[in-house]
């Protein structure tokens, strides 16, 4: 988009259409020596969560691109990059010390240094429009960003010395369908090294192995279950998937095969706390969960945090 005017109109809608997409089984406030609930600043609008060795946890505002940092241990936090005008943090992945933003419908992709919060780089993924550039994962060679509105993925390589490639857009081909208008692409996440892509399709509910070679989709075949509503996920120890459905505030543990082709939902977990949890990231026996409170009155004066779960394995 144009303008910063532009842009927070497109902010702004893609907000109300995610409230379009958009049972409990509570844990002792007591359990473990961390918080269960970590408060973030009133009105931060949050979507993307991401963990650094464990202990630290980054999530991003919708409303600014504002990066806040906090201790999983403590709870305590603050902001650690300052919002822009113009900008939003959708999805977050750490790779060593960088920390990796999708940029939702600015179809820009920006990258921090995650110990001083220097910007390291600046990324025009896309020219379409409409676009919104959703979740990210960063592997040791590449970031891998979806577009929720476009078929197609976008890589930014990494190369030695803190640098970083050209941005490259590779289409998905093979099993994926893409419907005009609608969520499409949104969660991704890496398996055997890079070697293969994981992706959830929100609208559908269907998850897909990508080749990031090609760009190939193959359906993974769930037995006839699906995960509609499907956002982050988060792939545990090479086989266990976790998947959030942001619209029934439920993580689901889906059981994958070694070839990543079929899989078995084997457990769904809601908590009190969900309120729209749309990313999860992963902090020893513990997952770190932010709550996207999609459809909240009042959003810019709104109550946000995240939501401490043991690991239900």
């Amino acid at each position: 988009m144009d303008s910063v005017v532009g842009r927070s109109r497109a902010i702004a809608g893609v907000v109300m259409v995610l409230l379009l997409l958009a049972v409990t089984i509570p844990e002792t406030a007591g359990a473990g020596s961390r918080p269960k609930t970590i408060p973030l600043p009133d009105g931060f609008q949050p979507e993307g969560i991401a963990t650094e060795r464990g202990a630290d946890f980054f999530t991003g505002s919708l409303v600014d691109g504002a990066i806040f940092k906090g201790s999983l241990r403590s709870g305590q936090g603050d902001i650690f990059v300052p919002g822009t005008p113009g900008r939003v943090a959708v999805g977050l992945s750490v790779r060593g010390k960088m920390l990796f933003v999708a940029g939702g419908p600015t179809g820009d992709a920006y990258v921090y240094n995650t110990r001083t919060g220097e910007e390291l780089g600046v990324f025009d993924l896309t020219g379409a429009e409409p676009t919104f550039v959703n979740d990210v994962i960063a592997t040791r060679n590449a970031a891998w960003f979806t577009d929720s509105f476009n078929q197609q993925l976008y890589k930014v390589p990494i190369e030695g010395g803190g640098e970083f490639g050209d941005p490259e857009t590779v289409p998905l081909t093979g099993d994926i369908v893409f419907v005009p208008g609608q969520f499409n692409a949104n969660g991704i996440e890496a398996a055997r090294n890079g070697k293969q892509l994981i992706v959830v399709q929100s609208n559908t509910g269907q998850l897909f192995k990508v080749d990031p070679d090609t760009g190939e989709a193959t359906a993974i075949d769930l037995g006839g279950e699906s995960v509609p509503s499907g956002d982050g996920i988060l792939l545990d120890g090479g086989h266990r998937l976790w998947v959030l459905q942001n619209a029934i505030n439920t993580l689901t543990l889906v059981d994958l095969e070694s070839d990543l082709e079929s899989g078995e939902v084997v457990s769904r977990t809601t908590d009190e706390d969900f309120d729209v949890p749309t990313t999860v990231a992963e902090s020893g026996n513990r997952l770190a969960i932010v709550n996207a409170r999609f459809g909240v009155p009042s959003p810019e004066t709104a109550e946000y945090w995240v939501t401490q779960i043991r690991n239900p394995r």
